[in-house]
């Protein structure tokens, strides 16, 4: 009886240690230039960040993006097979790879190569899609979100088949394999990490509790507790350990030692937001939000407030923070330096 109680005590302590030592990761959605990215990626990587991530966007603009008018947009996975042999420890991800781009079988293909080129280092993060005019501007169908999501749960399925199976074959309702070889298959055993990214409550953190090892997702923490409360009722109606799912958020950083300086940066920012508001029209539902709003969704403070507000995030159930910086290098390495340290 003591013996159990111990145990269960451990288990309960490593929990809490395991959500109390987050790890760090950065996205670099908005680069377009290879070599300022790659320079990047490197100091991320001396700097010890976990990961880093790369939208898989054909087409990149917005009001928000001014400097972007054209919508210039490097392609995903040919960025992250180059930088994989730019690097030696860093981990590498789609943030997320659209599911509908690709062919999975096709997908299941490129991401085990990237992962034998980058000996085992791939992060594989996969969606739905939603980017709806960019699906019509390259001719892709865009079928109803159950659609696509139910697409999303068949691609998945064959992506592990292939990854573990020497002559995988599958039918379903979108997508079949007849003797798919996928070799060589990817170091990592039995497959890399699948992150599942998306907000839906019915469907999909239904396919996240089938199939992800991890959950991404965009929130405050109140909203983000409550997408793991729904999460942990799927897992629990499909008998699967809630705990065996990593979970992540991705959110922007704001961040200065001098309280002058972080304002700056704030209203600067944060204009933006109040242009769009001024012409909703040519806003997406991404970036139609108040200043409060905006404020609420990001991690904006000297470095102090900073790590009071990933506690916030930790409490909520967050173990790795996919950051995007808007000082780029000279914030990430503030935030190493200042933010990161108190977590190690």
């Amino acid at each position: 009886m003591i013996e159990k109680l111990l145990i269960t005590r451990v288990q309960k302590f490593s929990e809490v240690v395991r959500l109390r030592t987050p790890e760090f990761a950065i996205d670099f959605n908005y680069f377009m230039d290879y070599k300022r990215f790659e320079e990047s990626v490197l100091t991320a990587e001396n700097l010890g960040y976990h990961s880093v991530w790369y939208m898989d966007h054909l087409i990149w603009k917005g009001e928000r993006l001014p400097w972007n008018e054209v919508g210039a947009a490097l392609e995903c996975w040919t960025v992250l097979s180059a930088i994989a042999s730019a690097t030696k420890r860093i981990r590498l991800g789609p943030l997320v790879s659209c599911n509908s781009y690709r062919n999975p079988a096709l997908i299941a293909k490129m991401g085990a190569t990237l992962d034998v080129i980058s000996n085992g280092r791939l992060e594989f993060g996969i969606g739905s899609g939603w980017k709806e005019d960019e699906y019509l501007a390259y001719g892709y169908p865009f079928p109803s979100p159950s659609t696509r999501i139910g697409q999303l749960k068949e691609a998945v399925q064959i992506i592990k088949k292939m990854w573990t199976e020497e002559k995988p074959s599958f039918q379903g309702k979108y997508y079949q394999i007849n003797g798919a070889i996928c070799e060589p298959k990817p170091v990592q055993k039995p497959y890399p990490p699948i992150w599942i990214g998306g907000g839906g409550e019915k469907l999909t953190l239904k396919v996240v509790a089938e199939l992800a090892n991890g959950y991404n997702w965009r929130a405050t923490p109140e909203n983000y507790k409550r997408k793991l409360e729904v999460l942990r009722e799927h897992c629990k109606q499909i008998g699967r350990d809630f705990n065996s799912i990593k979970k992540s958020i991705w959110i922007p950083v704001i961040i200065d030692e001098d309280e002058k300086a972080l304002e700056k940066k704030v209203q600067t920012l944060s204009a933006k937001v109040e242009d769009t508001m001024l012409n909703p029209k040519e806003a997406s539902d991404h970036i139609s939000l108040s200043k409060e709003e905006w404020l609420s969704r990001r991690i904006v403070g000297t470095p102090e407030k900073c790590v009071k507000r990933i506690h916030e995030y930790i409490d909520a159930g967050v173990e790795l923070f996919l950051l995007s910086f808007a000082g780029f290098e000279k914030d990430m390495k503030l935030f190493a330096e200042t933010v990161i340290s108190e977590f190690r």
